[in-house]
């Protein structure tokens, strides 16, 4: 393996706690506006805010870039290690399942979800809801089952293959979906197009692509090359493919392409935050607020949703006149404060008093890896992506 890019990856990335705080701001806005009032209409510089609030699905697949890269980084690093399978999955699992099995837990008590939907999450399948003839109780949750399902097997790739056979393999998953999603649009399959697995896993895979090409260049230049050829495929494609509907999914063309389009735009964004977070001018891609937000953006993105219904409750029993309608957008931006700021305070006090318990666990049982790319991967595997696609389409 050559020489990593100068200092492009390092034991703390504080520039992709940026990135994820960009993420979770992207679902917040979509689940606080459009997605619950896509039906209203608003003009001028409202309808615009409010429309542009739509796109905040691409967060899901920000997360996924991120979530591909920083693991299939850490499983590179790590893939000669003897206790590899043992380290990986026990501090995952102490990073990810307390916040979560808590999360179905509350959902469960407050009957925000059947039992059926609890127990298929109960084992990570909330994104095959459809299959199993289940409703979708709680979006987000679907996102999650995908980024499980990725990690039970890419440990035992990543284990057998060099760097250069991984992202040949990543390739091959990223090229291949696409081709799948085609087919299932063409046999009428809608919810399945944004949340099954064999469907939306190349997210990940791009992730790992890049993760693999930075341990195969060994300059910055070429890590800034890697970037340029990126944004501007993405871009072209983009660009030409709007005539024929790329920006929805409800047309082949953007059934196939659109999230290999935004996927690619989200693995530029990663390569620039890294060349960026690693010059002078790196105060541009660390801002302490939205680091904030990245930081507890796994407790945000499980709880968020759940404020906003739990609002929207109270508001429909004791003050009604609060409800937004096409008339009081003001009542909307209100419920969005007020809610985004009680999901902001129970992430944060999850992540310190709850989460972090666990966290401290991670060296107790099983050591770091001796050059593990992250103390912990993108985990904010957005609760509510499900519902965030579905409206989106």
């Amino acid at each position: 393996m050559s020489q990593i890019p100068a200092n492009l990856i390092r034991s703390r990335m504080p520039e992709l706690d940026t990135l994820r705080g960009i993420a979770i701001s992207g679902v917040l806005f979509l689940h606080g506006f459009y997605w619950r009032y896509s039906d209203l209409q608003f003009t001028g510089l409202t309808g615009l805010f409010f429309r542009a609030t739509a796109s905040g699905w691409v967060g899901v697949n920000l997360f996924f870039v991120l979530s591909g890269f920083l693991i299939t980084g850490i499983l590179l690093d790590a893939r000669n290690d003897d206790q590899y399978y043992r380290r990986f999955y026990v501090r995952r699992a102490l990073r990810i399942l307390p916040a979560y099995y808590g999360l179905l837990a509350v959902l469960a008590i407050l009957r925000e979800a059947s039992l059926p939907y609890v127990g298929i999450s109960l084992v990570y399948l909330a994104n095959l809801t459809t299959l199993f003839g289940i409703s979708n109780d709680y979006g987000p949750l679907w996102s999650l089952a995908v980024e499980e399902h990725y990690y039970l097997f890419w440990p035992m790739v990543v284990r057998r293959l060099n760097a250069v056979s991984v992202g040949a393999l990543a390739v091959f998953i990223c090229a291949t979906v696409p081709f799948l999603r085609m087919a299932a649009f063409r046999l009428g399959t809608v919810e399945g197009l944004s949340t099954y697995t064999w469907l939306v896993g190349d997210g990940l895979a791009t992730g790992s692509v890049v993760a693999c090409l930075l341990r195969m260049h060994s300059t910055r230049r070429g890590a800034t090359r890697l970037c340029a050829v990126i944004v501007a495929a993405a871009t072209f494609a983009l660009t030409l493919g709007v005539r024929w509907g790329i920006t929805t999914r409800t047309r082949p063309l953007g059934a196939m392409f659109q999230y290999t389009v935004v996927n690619l735009f989200c693995a530029g964004l990663l390569l620039l935050f890294l060349l960026l977070g690693t010059s002078r001018w790196r105060g541009y891609v660390n801002f302490r607020a939205v680091r904030f937000l990245g930081y507890i953006s796994y407790g945000l993105y499980l709880i968020h949703l759940l404020v906003f219904r739990l609002y929207d409750q109270l508001c429909g029993s004791l003050f009604p006149n609060l409800q937004p309608d096409g008339t009081r957008f003001r009542s909307m931006v209100l419920r969005f404060v007020i809610a985004a700021t009680a999901a902001t305070s129970l992430a944060y006090l999850s992540r310190r008093h709850f989460e972090e318990r666990f966290l401290r666990l991670k060296d107790r049982f099983t050591p770091a890896f001796s050059r593990s790319v992250s103390s912990e991967p993108v985990r904010v595997v957005i609760p509510m992506a499900s519902a965030a696609r579905s409206n989106s389409e």
